[in-house]
């Protein structure tokens, strides 16, 4: 009977098998868990830049309001008029006294425009409405 020395040549091994099996459960997991919001990212918005620029923050009280070049402003994909804009603030005001409003105004939009949009907002009860930005280079 050949009593062979095989284990006293071979060093400890890592099976990779059980490690490969979790990084996919896991990026599935992540995948399937993940919310993406992109109604709002949709629609074609160049954000100016300013030096404290910051990513939009995802919060479930957060309400966005964009406005276009063209002047035409969109609240969760839908396209509405000021006094709209006014009444789904009030209204949402009602539900969380603390509702936090972003507006994200395109870089070629005229401040007449976005200002309208800062003064319905501050009209219907915000007191401090977030103007949105991407972070300067």
């Amino acid at each position: 009977m050949l009593i062979g020395s095989k284990a006293a040549s071979s060093g400890p091994t890592i099976e990779m098998t059980p490690i490969i099996d979790m990084v996919f459960l896991l990026l599935i997991f992540f995948l399937v868990t993940t919310t993406y919001h992109q109604i709002e990212r949709e629609i074609k918005i160049g954000l100016p830049e300013a030096e404290s620029g910051s990513p939009i923050s995802v919060a479930l009280r957060e309400l966005i309001v964009n406005v276009t070049s063209a002047g035409t402003v969109f609240v969760s994909g839908q396209e509405i008029t000021v006094d709209q804009l006014r009444t789904i603030i009030v209204d949402a005001l009602e539900q969380n006294p603390k509702q936090k409003v972003t507006i994200r105004g395109d870089k070629d939009a005229s401040y007449g425009q976005v200002a309208t949009v800062l003064d319905a907002c501050k009209g219907a009860g915000v007191d401090e409405p977030f103007l949105d930005t991407v972070p300067a280079n």
